[in-house]
């Protein structure tokens, strides 16, 4: 089967051929693995590159005598979504996942408190997305391993501290960092490749201006509201008056871009104390019924669809028989016939 290489692989591949120092060997196999497509004819490719990326990062261990438990570090996907906490040192990361989640991550007022990945699950209505917090992003601690993390999340939070003298140069500079790590941070604007290389990869992020409790918390959103409003939706918030949360919750949902079914045994009521079915927005009827069981994209004979009695646009004929490629949309109930 032909492998169909991506054109951003293929740079990633010849910046990995050029490549000198460990790191930048590591972040171009990182940049091809996010790149190459995923199917049956890269299997063997897809495994000899993380086979690569485990001897650099070994071969890096050993030289700045850093443990092989410690070189690596990935946080497995659960719940509906993922969702990075990243930022400046100090910003209020872990106390916004204590805040937003029911864990319990080491806080203190100096930087660097947080030296692992850190997990919690955000309930959001009748779903959970979880919450990674990371390690400050500054370049004496800055890993390959936290670009990764990030990659591979489904959404970045990018939290400032509105009560810092230093707020524009902070911001300023965990975007640099990321953008040499050819990391770039999607707002609401397109990110402007002029000058640029491929990038490996484009995360989509909103910006969470952290500590509007703060005195000076006022001035400091006028200012980043000012220069960052128009490429980023901004979101002031704060950990410890718990002020702004429940709009982060709401706007990180709409930020995924997800949407909720439940289904239905045919002649019964919907169960709606069950868990629904998470997919992306745009997925199908054929979509929902792969996820409930793989045979079901077989066997399927026809759907019917009703609206969430919550839903903002009830249809005019709930019930009525739908085609396999018909959208769903969030809150959706949906009958299938096998």
């Amino acid at each position: 089967m032909p492998a169909n290489l991506t054109p951003q692989y293929l740079a990633a591949e010849k910046r990995f051929r050029e490549a000198v120092t460990h790191q930048e060997k590591i972040e171009a196999l990182e940049e091809m693995m996010a790149t190459i497509p995923k199917h049956k004819g890269t299997e063997k490719m897809r495994a000899d590159l993380r086979r690569r990326m485990a001897k650099l990062n070994e071969e890096k261990d050993k030289k700045y005598g850093i443990s092989k438990a410690s070189a690596f570090y990935t946080v497995e996907k659960e719940g509906a979504a993922q969702v990075a906490l990243a930022g400046a040192p100090n910003v209020g990361k872990s106390s916004l996942l204590a805040s937003l989640t029911h864990a319990a991550p080491e806080i203190a007022d100096y930087p660097f408190t947080t030296h692992l990945p850190q997990p919690g699950m955000m309930p959001f209505e009748n779903i959970q997305i979880q919450l990674v917090d990371m390690p400050p992003l500054a370049r004496e601690f800055y890993r390959p391993w936290m670009g990764s993390i990030l990659r591979h999340a489904d959404l970045v939070l990018l939290v400032v501290d509105l009560s810092s003298d230093d707020l524009l140069e902070e911001v300023d500079a965990v975007v640099q960092l990321l953008a040499d790590s050819r990391i770039c941070l999607q707002g609401k604007l397109p990110v402007d490749r002029a000058g640029m290389e491929a990038a490996s990869a484009c995360c989509r992020t909103l910006l969470l201006a952290n500590k509007l409790d703060a005195v000076q918390a006022g001035e400091g959103l006028q200012i980043l509201r000012e220069l960052y409003e128009p490429q980023y939706d901004i979101i002031p918030a704060s950990a410890v008056s718990g002020e702004g949360l429940e709009t982060v919750r709401s706007t990180v949902f709409e930020k995924l871009e997800l949407v909720r079914v439940h289904t239905k045994i045919p002649g019964k009521k919907v169960d709606m104390s069950t868990p629904p079915f998470v997919l992306k927005r745009g997925s199908t009827v054929l979509d929902v019924a792969k996820a409930v069981h793989r045979e079901f994209a077989h066997t399927l004979k026809y759907a019917r669809v009703w609206s969430s009695e919550h839903s903002q646009h009830p249809r005019k004929n709930d019930g009525q028989m739908v085609e396999r490629t018909h959208a769903m949309e969030d809150g959706d109930i949906l009958e299938l016939h096998v």
